[in-house]
């Protein structure tokens, strides 16, 4: 596998494949870095801080598309990000205006699978969150409930967990343990 060079937005959440965040950018070194990507000099990764480390994010990161951009009336920029690839953030380096330029490797994406059994309570009660919070859910243009990897990627997204705590679930090699984690916990909420 290659390495390869990738613009970092950091920010405090976290940005998994196929999710979906909009996220204000406001000061001209991150306008810059969007003009770069849209010109195809780096891609976008999106990567969770942390408060201590060099660079200030954990190693694992999501390489992202911009699929929407509008102008605020305050000058700033709103951007849509879709999540594409797990990647790995070997080193970083910052630049004069102090954006970071990382060096990436891809890691691999969990795969799809359908949910079964007892976890059908997982994917319902996503479904529930986003009636709840209907501006989550109009960032999708389709949803998909029946299939464990993304519902899975979406709970940890979501959930009001340490960023370290999610991580630890995101690095395992399928969605199965987040699986089982969400489930126990909509359940010890139900009794």
């Amino acid at each position: 596998m290659q390495t390869r060079e990738m613009a970092l937005l950091m920010r405090d959440g976290l940005l998994l494949p196929q999710g979906r965040v909009e996220v204000r950018v406001v000061d001209p070194g991150h306008l810059r870095m969007v003009a770069d990507v849209f010109k195809g000099k780096y891609a976008l990764a999106f990567a969770t801080m942390r408060s201590s480390g060099n660079p200030p994010c954990y190693p694992t990161a999501t390489q992202c598309d911009i699929i929407d951009f509008n102008q605020l009336e305050d000058g700033s920029l709103s951007l849509v990000l879709e999540g594409r690839q797990r990647i790995s953030v070997l080193s970083a380096v910052q630049a004069k205006d102090k954006l970071w330029i990382a060096r990436t490797l891809p890691c691999r994406n969990w795969q799809q699978e359908p949910i079964k059994g007892e976890f059908e309570l997982i994917s319902a009660a996503l479904e529930q969150f986003y009636l709840v919070n209907p501006d989550l859910f109009e960032l999708y243009s389709d949803v998909y409930l029946k299939d464990a990897a993304w519902v899975s990627q979406r709970w940890l997204e979501v959930l009001p967990m340490y960023n370290q705590d999610k991580l630890v679930l995101v690095n395992q090699p399928d969605c199965h343990k987040t699986m089982d984690f969400v489930l126990q916990l909509i359940k010890s909420h139900v009794d």
